[in-house]
Parts: structure tokens; C-alpha cells; sequence
């Protein structure tokens, strides 16, 4: 692995955090999502040290836009008008569902990323020697 790797991975997951940002607030145009995604990098380029660190933190990132996409569909349609029609509400049906099932997929993902990542920074464990089977057995008549 070269010096440069996670780099590139921190740019194209500040890409993929942009592009979740466009899709959920399409009115937004591109200078919203293209602040998320030179913030999203500059994080990425901070706290990922790996390649799965930035995307243990990319994954974590969809998973926390993902529970904002209702809230945002609710936002932009209480903007619009007083009461929400029916194709609205469905519209936010749809953002609840879909965003609460993305999200859990996305900050579990996340959490194993995390989780291995843990393991493999963890110091290896050392494994206790095995006893002799003779010898157990000589210890249990022993006690009785």
C-alpha cells in the first residue's frame, strides 16, 4: 500500500458523503453538497489512518444521512405550503421508511468497520497453554 492510498479513499468517500447530501436535498443545487464534500474529506483525511478507517467513517456518515432524510423531506414540504396533500405524505411515508431502513443498514455496517478495525489494532491475546490430559485426571482424584 502506497502513502497516497487512503488519501484517494478519503476524496471518494467525501464524494460519496456529497452525493448522499444532492440526492436528499435535491433543491440544494451543487454548492451544498460540494461544502459537504470538501468537510466530509478534510474529516476523512483527519481520522482515517487506513483505508477501512475512512470508510468505517464514510459508512457512518450515510448512516447519519439517512436518519436526517425524513426530517429534511418533512422540512422541504412544510416549506412548500400549509397542510401536506396526500402525495405528499406519501412522499414522507416513503422518506421514513426507506430512511430509517438505510440507516440502520449504513451505522451497523459502520459499527462492524468499527469493530473490526478495533480487533486488528487490538494486541494479540496470548493462549494459554493446554494441560496434559494425564494430568487433569490426576488432579481430580487427588480433591477426592
Amino acid at each position: 500500500m502506497t502513502w497516497w492510498t487512503p488519501q484517494l479513499h478519503a476524496v471518494l468517500g467525501g464524494l460519496v458523503v456529497a452525493v448522499g447530501i444532492f440526492v436528499m436535498w435535491e433543491q440544494a443545487g451543487i454548492l451544498l453538497p460540494l461544502l459537504f464534500a470538501v468537510a466530509a474529506t478534510a474529516f476523512l483525511l483527519w481520522q482515517g489512518r487506513s483505508i477501512g478507517a475512512v470508510w468505517a467513517w464514510t459508512t457512518l456518515g450515510l448512516g447519519i444521512e439517512s436518519m436526517t432524510w425524513p426530517i429534511v423531506t418533512m422540512v422541504q414540504i412544510r416549506m412548500g405550503g400549509s397542510q401536506p396533500t396526500e402525495e405528499q405524505m406519501g412522499t414522507i411515508l416513503n422518506a421514513v421508511l426507506f430512511g430509517l431502513f438505510t440507516s440502520v443498514f449504513w451505522v451497523t455496517f459502520a459499527f462492524g468497520l468499527f469493530k473490526r478495525l478495533r480487533e486488528q489494532n487490538a494486541p494479540p491475546t496470548p493462549i494459554p497453554a493446554a494441560e496434559p490430559v494425564a494430568a487433569r485426571g490426576k488432579k481430580k482424584r487427588a480433591r477426592h
